[in-house]
C-alpha cells in the first residue's frame, strides 16, 4: 500500500527536482505546521465568533479566567500574559469594559493599582469559548492516536522552547 501524498509533498518532490542541491526537509516540516495553523484560525475564530468575542478579547479573558476565583489581574499582568503594549491593553479593557465582560475595581493591596475584574457575562463567554474550542481542535486531531498526538506536543514542545528562550 503505498503512502498517502498531500500538497507538501508535492511541492517538495517539484523543488527537488528544480534544486536537487538542498535539503528540503525543513519545508516538510514547518509547510505542515503552517497548512495546520491556517486550519487551526479557522476554527478558532469560528469558535469564538460563536461566543460572540474576538480573538483579542479571548486572549484577555481566558489571562482572567485561567487566574482562578476571584477571576482578577492587574493591567501589568495581563500585559505580560499577552503581549501587547500597555497602549492597547487600556484600549482593549475599556472595550471589555464597555461591553460588561470585565470591571475594574481598586487594588485593595495597592491603593495606586487597578485590578481587572472577570464578570459573570465574561466568564459565562470564555467558558463557552473554551468548551467550544477544545471541540474543533479534538476534532482536528482526531485522526491522530493519542500516543501520536502526545509525542507530535513533545516534539513541538521542544522546538517551541528553543524560540521561547
Amino acid at each position: 500500500m503505498e503512502p498517502e501524498h498531500d500538497e507538501v509533498d508535492r511541492i517538495v518532490e517539484a523543488w527537488e527536482s528544480q534544486r536537487p542541491d538542498l535539503d528540503f526537509s525543513p519545508l516538510e516540516v514547518l509547510s505542515r505546521v503552517d497548512r495546520l495553523s491556517r486550519h487551526l484560525d479557522r476554527a478558532r475564530r469560528e469558535a469564538f465568533r460563536r461566543s460572540d468575542l474576538e480573538a483579542w478579547e479571548w486572549d484577555v479573558l481566558s489571562a482572567l479566567r485561567r487566574a482562578g476565583a476571584p477571576y482578577q489581574l492587574t493591567p501589568k499582568q495581563l500585559l505580560q500574559q499577552t503581549l501587547v503594549s500597555s497602549g492597547t491593553m487600556t484600549n482593549r479593557i475599556d472595550r471589555l469594559v464597555a461591553r460588561g465582560l470585565v470591571r475594574r475595581a481598586g487594588d485593595p493591596a495597592d491603593g495606586r493599582s487597578i485590578l481587572v475584574i472577570l464578570t459573570d457575562d465574561g466568564r459565562l463567554r470564555v467558558d463557552a469559548a473554551i468548551t467550544r474550542l477544545v471541540d474543533a481542535e479534538a476534532h482536528l486531531l482526531a485522526v491522530l492516536p493519542r500516543v501520536d498526538r502526545d509525542r507530535l506536543a513533545a516534539l513541538l514542545r521542544k522546538l517551541s522552547l528553543n524560540f521561547d528562550a
